[in-house]
């Protein structure tokens, strides 16, 4: 189906369907001459040859309205891969120093956000660190590569750090987070959790109260504890409700799998795109070239004379 952006041009092709009448109508102009005993048979072959040349322009003037009128095509529909919004929450107090593997519970938590951002391309990322206080140290970008660079700047070990950073407060974190990813209308929202304590701030129905205006938000929140404890009921309380999981892995390699696991349990979808419609001129210009360049090979032979 051919569509135009521009349809009332098309009213004027009638007029050159008139002059099209004209032209292969009109008995006027011509010269008789008189010839004695001529044997000759009248034909009409050259008079529909000159009638043919003659609806070039017409047929010329024709496509010019079309294309004034600009034709249009439906686009291929493209596919389109879901954004997802994933805020990292990393716990940076005193205690996420302490041994896990052959280095600290920071570094191969950070190791493993790193690892999950190469198979999440595409997804839009956030970090946030956290103790007594909150510092969002990323804004949500598809560019990881800011991430990835981060690991020294908030080092709990790190001797320029400010000390409102020795606590564990996740209550506080989680809003903050909740905050940043309300602010995005498209798109999944989740919160990665890595902590390895007790948070003091969600005790007396806190952490239900969190929970609820997190599901509220669409927000699912995944709880990686990474410490020999148990992770807390307030914790685990927050993350069942909002559909998410909690995870307790006992070492590095498994602190690995568990980013694999969340992948598999929020996979990329893929979502197909309606075609636009897209400017449709090339076969119009090319049979307007060959209807002019017909045209004015013909003025080297084929035209009108009244005789």
């Amino acid at each position: 189906m051919i569509n135009f952006s521009a349809p009332l041009w098309l009213f004027l092709l009638c007029v050159p369907a008139l002059l099209m009448v004209w032209v292969w109508t009109r008995q006027t102009g011509r010269i008789a001459f008189p010839l004695d005993h001529s044997e000759l048979p009248p034909s009409r072959f050259w008079l529909n040859v000159l009638r043919l040349v003659e609806s070039l322009p017409v047929l010329l003037l024709a496509v010019v309205i079309l294309i004034l009128a600009g034709p249009q095509r439906m686009g291929v529909p493209q596919a389109k891969r879901s954004l997802t919004n994933i805020q990292f929450c990393v716990d940076v107090s005193g205690s996420m120093t302490a041994k896990f593997g052959d280095a600290t519970r920071y570094d191969k938590a950070m190791e493993a956000i790193n690892g999950f951002l190469d198979y999440r391309e595409g997804d839009a990322f956030g970090l946030t660190f956290f103790g007594n206080a909150v510092v969002h140290w990323v804004p949500l970008t598809t560019d990881s590569s800011a991430l990835k660079c981060a690991p020294p700047f908030m080092h709990p070990s790190n001797p320029n750090r400010s000390d409102w950073f020795q606590g564990t407060e996740v209550g506080k974190a989680l809003l903050a987070c909740q905050e940043v990813l309300s602010a995005r209308s498209e798109g999944d929202r989740l919160i990665v959790l890595i902590s390895d304590g007790q948070s003091a701030d969600l005790a007396n129905g806190q952490a239900e109260a969190i929970g609820k205006l997190l599901r509220d938000s669409n927000i699912v929140v995944y709880d990686i504890h990474v410490a020999e404890e148990d992770t807390p009921a307030e914790i685990a309380t927050i993350a069942m409700l909002t559909g998410g999981e909690v995870y307790h892995p006992g070492d590095p390699e498994t602190l690995a799998e568990v980013f694999q696991q969340i992948d598999k349990m929020e996979p990329a979808e893929i979502e197909r795109t309606v075609g636009q419609p897209l400017d449709n001129f090339q076969p119009y210009c090319l049979v307007a070239l060959c209807l002019s360049g017909l045209f004015q090979m013909s003025l080297f032979g084929w035209r009108y004379t009244p005789w």
